[in-house]
């Protein structure tokens, strides 16, 4: 390709507060979005938490009035957007607030776009479908994982069709992201591990990508490295902040580097899992990446052969390829160091769901920017080997 031929975006909210205390920002930021009456999106947990209570508190601090619904459900539906929607017209909202991690979020930003511009969520699967912006959003992250709270991406589980819909609209990215580290301390340690893998798989996808940039290249790469470094101490001990704020870091990163340089099959084949199953995200991720990368190696040896560097691996005197070898066992050894279960088994997911499956995975968005071209075939041959 000449340069020139192609060009590229580069998406990110316009605010992004990072750091310990960060939240406290929510009075000002509420202000300056000029919302009179905010509709907190959170889950059921959260809804009855003291964190939702401070954040209600600070809504009102700005002279606005909020009101919390608890209704976004892992992997969030069409039914929790039309739900949602619902309570937001009846309480007459112009603004809106996601607390949690990428289910929350989700759910937010698939009320928000039907909110403005009509219609069933359905109506938005696709490419940049909407035509009218969204009410002014914050989102407030909880855990370090799906970098939903600064993408143009918006997952909902269409639950007639059984799939995951994929949502790519720069509309839909928040105003402003807030990454407070202090409302991540709650995290288990297996949210903590699957949230972790899933923000490098984030990374790894979006550095083989298709449409990848030195922009994009840049943030996956030193994301891969503040996971490495310490996804497995905030695993460890979920109170250590300076884990906890370097994850947090590590999923912003990931999550700008995805945003504009797309996924690949791990996520098109995950959001199968999740749609067919309803299994989390991060662990079917985390399962399914190193199984992908394998297939993938060919169209990127030199370029794995670099992550195992991010990595923090040794590669002197190794060819690239046994170098890119490397980068995928660094991988796996962390995936069980964090407790990963080793395959779909584990999650109780049949072979004879594979073909429909995969068929819904060649059809994924995210399929498209994968560095190699995969059959139907090689699909349901990755989900096996995961198996």
């Amino acid at each position: 390709m000449k340069l020139g031929e192609q060009v590229f975006g580069f998406y990110i909210p316009t605010v992004n507060l990072m750091g310990v205390g960060a939240a406290k920002e929510t009075t000002n930021q509420v202000k300056i979005l000029g919302g009179t009456n905010a509709m907190i999106v959170t889950d059921a947990f959260l809804a009855k938490s003291e964190m939702a209570s401070d954040i209600k508190r600070m809504v009102e601090q700005a002279g606005a009035k909020a009101i919390v619904w608890g209704g976004a459900e892992p992997n969030p539906t069409d039914k929790n957007v039309k739900d949602g929607l619902a309570v937001y017209q009846k309480e007459n909202c112009d603004m809106i607030i996601s607390l949690g991690g990428g289910s929350a979020h989700d759910c937010a930003k698939g009320i928000g776009i039907v909110a403005t511009n009509g219609g069933n969520i359905q109506d938005y699967e696709g490419v940049d479908k909407s035509n009218k912006p969204m009410p002014p959003f914050i989102a407030i992250n909880t855990t370090a994982g799906t970098a939903s709270e600064i993408t143009r991406f918006c997952i909902i589980t269409d639950t007639s069709r059984k799939i995951k819909m994929a949502i790519v609209d720069w509309r839909v990215t928040p105003n402003v992201a807030i990454n407070d580290p202090m409302m991540m301390v709650g995290m288990p340690p297996s949210l903590t591990a699957a949230t972790g893998m899933d923000a490098l798989t984030h990374a790894v996808e979006a550095y083989v990508s298709t449409i990848a940039t030195p922009v994009t290249d840049a943030a996956a790469l030193m994301a891969m490295t503040l996971i490495s470094e310490n996804l497995r101490d905030a695993v460890a001990n979920g109170e250590n902040m300076y884990a906890r704020d370097r994850m947090a870091y590590a999923e912003f990163l990931a999550g700008m580097a995805f945003n504009n340089a797309s996924l690949g099959y791990v996520h098109a084949m995950a959001h199968q899992l999740g749609g067919y199953y309803n299994l989390p995200h991060g662990v079917c991720n985390a399962i399914l990446l190193p199984h992908v990368c394998s297939f993938n190696l060919i169209a990127r040896p030199k370029r794995f052969a670099e992550m195992a560097v991010a990595m923090g691996e040794n590669i002197e005197g190794l060819s690239i390829r046994d170098a890119a070898d490397v980068a995928i066992d660094s991988i796996q050894q962390l995936s069980g160091d964090v407790g990963i279960p080793e395959g779909l088994a584990a999650l109780d997911v049949k072979e004879e769901d594979f073909k429909i499956m995969a068929e819904n995975a060649m059809k994924d968005a995210c399929s498209f920017t994968n560095p190699r071209k995969a059959t139907m075939e090689d699909v349901i041959d990755i989900y096996q080997e995961a198996l």
